[in-house]
């Protein structure tokens, strides 16, 4: 689906439950933009860092004042494995630790509320406007973009893929912009923009986001540890 945006963007990259650092980015991009933007946040809000909670707390209230577009990752994905099937503990493996003992700390008890799930199921596995495509992961590179959203078999790669880091081609009509792979600086390349900087890692520890069409770059280094 291509949705109704208003053709300029600002995606941000994985959060992973640092909230200061996500709030004094979104400082200075509103400083920068005020409400002129549609921001779209590449997903993995929770897990790892020390305030999954806080995050999804935030953004709810960030949505209700900005065009806010949610995107689906990974962890998002394991975080809903689990609320379906509590057996199902690779999400713990994961950093899922880490977003239930924020719960515990803020409620005293490990549960998600209601406001948070449904924040979690709404959130979408890709955005595909006329010049972007907007992914967690990415979409297969030996198939056009156009061809993969009709294809529910290679959903899974929209989560997970890095496929497309170690290929030489790809058949893609338009600039993927991805999370999910951390790297030391974005990813710049003419069909291929990638934002996580690994906020939530020491030997990374930057939020990144990008302003299309422009391609500029904001950074926040981590402040949340």
């Amino acid at each position: 689906m291509v949705h109704n945006t208003s053709g300029s963007y600002i995606a941000i990259g994985d959060i992973h439950g640092c909230l200061k650092t996500l709030k004094a980015l979104l400082k200075d991009l509103i400083s920068e933009f005020g409400r002129e933007r549609t921001f779209i946040f590449l997903g993995d809000y929770v897990d790892r860092g020390p305030d999954s909670k806080g995050v999804i707390d935030f953004l709810l209230e960030f949505k209700t004042e900005y065009n806010c577009i949610f995107l689906r990752g990974n962890h998002d994905a394991m975080l809903l494995n689990f609320v379906e099937d509590q057996s199902w503990f690779a999400w713990f493996e994961n950093g899922g630790a880490d977003t239930m003992e924020s719960y515990r700390k803020a409620l005293g008890e490990e549960k998600i509320p209601t406001d948070h799930l449904r924040f979690f199921t709404e959130t979408i596995l890709f955005l595909d406007t006329p010049d972007y495509f907007f992914v967690h992961g990415g979409p297969p590179v030996e198939q056009t973009i156009a061809e993969s959203i009709t294809n529910e078999q290679v959903y899974s790669s929209f989560l997970w893929s890095r496929d497309h880091l170690n290929s030489t081609y790809n058949k893609w009509e338009k600039t993927v912009v991805f999370g999910h792979t951390p790297v030391r600086s974005p990813i710049q390349e003419e069909k291929m923009i990638g934002i996580d900087t690994g906020c939530v890692y020491p030997q990374f520890g930057k939020l990144t986001a990008v302003s299309l069409p422009e391609r500029q770059f904001f950074q926040q280094k981590r402040i949340d540890f």
